[in-house]
């Protein structure tokens, strides 16, 4: 049995067994090396602390009735790297591993008792670093992959078969269809590729959209101790989380809403809140504290409730200034560019490519079913350039989301 430990600045394998060692040390006392599970191939030299060999001493046993393990040195600590020496795994070259690596006979063998690294020296010819800041390095995730991704015993035969099947087809009519076989094996194969990067991040995920939902439940709870400008802070702030690509924030930014060239005289305008993408793009977003009265009237005219006042003239507002920034075109990505070029990358560029807008505004949970039925025909009316976003609608998306994120 091989087991890897650390001592000091080496990597120890240690080899034990049920017998005795001297059909072992028979063979370093004629200098052979002997490859252990066919993979690590050791030799007298190679030997760790009190088994230090010395051919010359005669009366020097390491066998007995009941044999101790046998250490020898795998890897030796250089810099921040543990090496291999070639000869132990590979001919051709040296492999080093990062001081962190932890090591285990899966990253040696594959199925079949198969050298991953003999099989690596058939198609490469140079050192190879794994994790670690080298600048060649292989991340230990990605090596970890290719391990994961040789082939089975199983997949072999699979692909033989396919291949045979291939060749013999034309002539046999009840040949079988292993190609497909092999086909559907590795398509299978390749969906189970890699980590389930959903379930390894899900326990942060569930806690930080937990937290988003309980900071939410709080405000609307307490919202009259907020002032407007507070509130939209806040709000922003959950609104960033649930859109990450978004990674600027511009507030009360310029736009240019017409120019009278005999007056010399532009008119200018504010946007509250310009949102920008991490590839330049520029969205709109209205934040307007909740009330009980801002969505849809009561009554109904000529059988449909209607957006009442504040509703309808955020729309009109937000299309006006998509209208202005559209005009506005290259010479507003220009200005808008310079103006916040202390704010940007370097290099980075505002884009205005058909902006869109968000309104976040009023709740509808003391809304009928019919009001509801209404509200839902208004945000569909304007659902490719604004996203009406009500704070229930808000709240049934974190708890949505997170009765997700306990599925996985």
């Amino acid at each position: 049995m091989i087991e890897f430990k650390k001592v000091k600045n080496f990597i120890i394998i240690t080899y034990s067994t049920d017998r005795d060692n001297k059909w072992l040390f028979d063979k370093f006392d004629e200098e052979e090396n002997y490859a252990f599970q066919k993979v690590y191939s050791l030799s007298a030299k190679n030997f760790y602390g009190k088994q230090e060999y010395k051919k010359s001493d005669e009366n020097f046993s390491f066998f007995s009735s009941e044999p101790d393990p046998v250490d020898f040195i795998f890897a030796r600590l250089e810099d921040e790297y543990y090496k291999v020496d070639r000869g132990i795994l590979v001919d051709k070259f040296d492999i080093y591993f990062d001081k962190d690596f932890e090591f285990n006979n899966k990253v040696f063998i594959a199925e079949g008792d198969i050298s991953i690294f003999k099989k690596i020296e058939q198609v490469i010819n140079e050192d190879i670093y794994i994790g670690g800041n080298n600048p060649n390095a292989v991340s230990e995730i990605d090596f970890r992959g290719i391990i994961n991704d040789f082939p089975s015993q199983y997949e072999k035969k699979l692909y033989s078969e396919a291949r045979l099947t291939n060749v013999i087809k034309e002539f046999f009519a009840s040949t079988i269809n292993a190609e497909k076989k092999f086909e559907k094996y590795i398509d299978k194969k390749a969906t189970n590729k890699g980590e389930n990067l959903i379930k390894l991040f899900s326990d942060v995920e569930l806690i930080k959209y937990q937290t988003i939902l309980k900071k939410l439940e709080n405000m609307l709870s307490s919202q009259i101790s907020y002032s407007e400008n507070d509130w939209q802070d806040e709000i922003l702030q959950i609104i960033l989380l649930l859109y990450p690509k978004y990674f600027l924030i511009f507030k009360e930014a310029p736009i240019k809403a017409s120019y009278d060239k005999e007056k010399s005289i532009r008119d200018e305008r504010f946007i509250d809140i310009l949102l920008v993408d991490s590839d330049g793009n520029i969205d709109l977003i209205e934040i307007k504290k909740p009330s009980d009265s801002s969505l849809m009237t009561k009554g109904q005219y000529r059988s449909n409730h209607i957006p009442l006042r504040e509703l309808s003239g955020t729309v009109m507002q937000i299309e006006k200034y998509i209208y202005y920034l559209n005009r506005w075109g290259e010479n507003g990505e220009e200005f808008l560019t310079n103006k916040y070029k202390d704010k940007i990358p370097e290099g980075f560029e505002i884009s205005i490519t058909n902006p869109k807008g968000f309104i976040i505004m009023g709740r509808e949970s003391n809304l009928s079913v019919e009001q509801k039925k209404d509200f839902e025909v208004v945000k569909r009316k304007y659902k490719n350039v604004i996203d009406i976003i009500s704070y229930d609608d808000l709240l049934n998306r974190l708890k949505f989301t997170i009765e997700q994120i306990k599925k996985n």
